[in-house]
């Protein structure tokens, strides 16, 4: 691949805990890694430089906990281990496709991973490494949707790469609703006036106030990540 083709240089890729799950009701899919790996490997070789956060929810979610009756600082604390285990597991996969990994922690846990040090964390992606961010934001009440765009930010990333399992953002849920319209482009008011369903308000708020722009894309097409580098995505971007 010629890097002439390379129209984002550096992605921030937002990847859901669901994601994971494949076939499985709960927990990881390892097929599914193994194929999320090879499309950032594919990427990787193109020279972009790729960071990566990763949510929790097939392991656990946090903010479902505190509805029922769990402290929702608690249940966030936990949500935010689940996606350490996501990360690790994660770095396994890309590791062995042969890539250089680091996985970078909000929360302190240095038997497993780094710390977060922006400084360090842009070194690692300057030197080629993908680097993965658990932990979220390490503080609860923030989803891994802000952690996303905060971190986006941070490490001067040209695009947020949100995943999902629609091509884009619709006017209603295509899943359920076979008339539902699809946006090319949106803006972020439209997205808060419309009350469309992308991310939360604090990320896209933080995205909007930054002028950050996010694509909401269809991780599950083949060489998805790889159309996305290249403005050849036919997810929809907001901005």
């Amino acid at each position: 691949m010629k890097k002439s083709k390379i129209k984002y240089k550096r992605i921030l890729l937002k990847l859901s805990g669901e994601a994971f799950l494949g076939e499985h009701p709960y927990g990881i899919d390892p097929k599914v890694l193994d194929n999320i790996a090879l499309q950032i490997k594919k990427v990787s070789k193109m020279g972009v430089d790729i960071a990566i956060v990763i949510g929790g929810g097939n392991i656990f979610r946090g903010y479902t906990a505190s509805t029922e009756g769990m402290d929702r600082s608690t249940a966030d604390y936990m949500g935010m281990l689940a996606t350490i285990m996501n990360s690790l597991a994660l770095q396994d996969a890309l590791e062995n496709t042969g890539l250089n990994t680091r996985v970078q922690s909000a929360l302190d846990t240095p038997k497993i991973t780094e710390h977060y040090v922006r400084r360090e964390a842009i070194r690692h992606l300057e030197k080629g490494r993908v680097v993965i961010f658990a932990a979220g934001t390490g503080n609860p009440y923030f989803s891994t949707d802000t952690a996303a765009t905060l971190r986006a930010l941070e490490m001067n990333c040209d695009i947020v790469a949100k995943a999902t399992k629609v091509s884009g953002v619709y006017n209603k849920d295509p899943q359920k609703f076979k008339d539902a319209k699809k946006y090319k482009n949106v803006s972020y008011d439209d997205v808060v006036s419309k009350k469309l369903k992308v991310m939360d308000m604090p990320a896209i708020t933080l995205a909007m106030e930054n002028k950050i722009k996010i694509i909401v894309f269809n991780l599950l097409e083949k060489d998805s990540i790889l159309k996305l580098v290249e403005g050849k995505s036919s997810g929809t971007i907001i901005g």
